[in-house]
């Protein structure tokens, strides 16, 4: 498996505009590596029934990388991905911008018949960060900047990589090289964000964070309100924007007539420009020990 990884990371640079699709787990996930040829299902703008998670690759046009990186964790209630919605149209946003994009699709708990819990989410995060971690210089990432961004449920799948404990049963049963990765990521974009696993107290080594939701939605603006909250008191940079119309599931923005949804995603874009996302960072790798 890490032959062909290693091939496939050599081809990329001439297949920039195809959607490499890279398994978090290489032979499956372990503990359910027999379900991992289970087909996806697909229809619309969903994806369901992910029994073997994985990392789909949107590199920005020749000449524009700037060497950030962002893992996207598209909303669905953790029954579904609203994977073009809330995963491809971002990437096309953000690798215009010279961002890689990597889209995750992890494990539904709320999927018909899922074997999965919520948590299993959780370690198909952090796995993604640490494979994109380890690569990094195969796709010419900084490795201290690699975020994470999140819509609805894939926020809640953000604010368990970010805040929780990580899972070093879990990550430590494949590549050792990739193991040694920090799982966590240096900045976090959550667009309307789940109201679970938020949590009571804000470490001062939080991650920076950009927050954005509606005033009228009244299932995740009271999540950017308490991460808000905490963030101020733990004094880590944060960047909140309360729409004051717009409600739950409004995307890119692209599909409202309403001008402050149609524009944010340019709020994000200035958050990532203000905060030097897209400029080399100072520090060297860390690993953990």
């Amino acid at each position: 498996m890490l032959k062909k990884f290693a091939l496939l990371l050599c081809l990329l640079p001439s297949i920039a505009t195809a959607q490499t699709v890279i398994p978090l787990w290489g032979d499956g996930v372990p503990g359910f590596q027999k379900l991992k040829d289970i087909p996806e299902q697909s229809k619309d703008y969903w994806v369901k029934n992910i029994n073997n998670p994985s990392l789909t690759v949107f590199l920005p046009p020749e000449g524009k990388a700037n060497g950030s990186a962002v893992i996207i964790c598209p909303g669905g209630g953790h029954r579904l991905l609203v994977y073009n919605a809330e995963g491809v149209e971002p990437a096309k946003f953000l690798t215009d911008l010279g961002v890689t994009v990597f889209v995750l699709k992890y494990r539904l708990a709320r999927d018909t018949n899922s074997p999965y819990k919520i948590e299993d989410a959780k370690a198909d995060g952090e796995r993604a960060v640490q494979l994109v971690r380890a690569h990094s210089k195969d796709w010419n990432i900084d490795y201290n900047r690699i975020g994470m961004m999140g819509f609805s449920a894939g926020g809640e799948v953000v604010n368990m990589v970010a805040f929780d404990k990580v899972d070093y049963k879990m990550i430590a049963i494949q590549n050792e090289w990739i193991n040694a990765q920090d799982p966590k990521p240096n900045f976090l974009i959550e667009i309307y964000p789940g109201p679970g696993y938020i949590p009571d107290e804000i470490p001062a080594d939080a991650p920076p964070i950009f927050l954005l939701a509606a005033d009228d939605d009244v299932c995740c603006s009271p999540s950017v309100i308490k991460l808000l909250e905490g963030y101020r008191k733990a004094k880590v940079p944060v960047e909140a924007h309360i729409i004051e119309r717009g409600d739950h599931g409004f995307n890119m923005g692209n599909r409202s007539k309403l001008k402050a949804v149609n524009t944010w995603p340019q709020r994000m874009a200035d958050w990532l420009e203000d905060n030097n996302f897209f400029k080399p960072s100072p520090e060297r790798p860390k690993v953990m020990h």
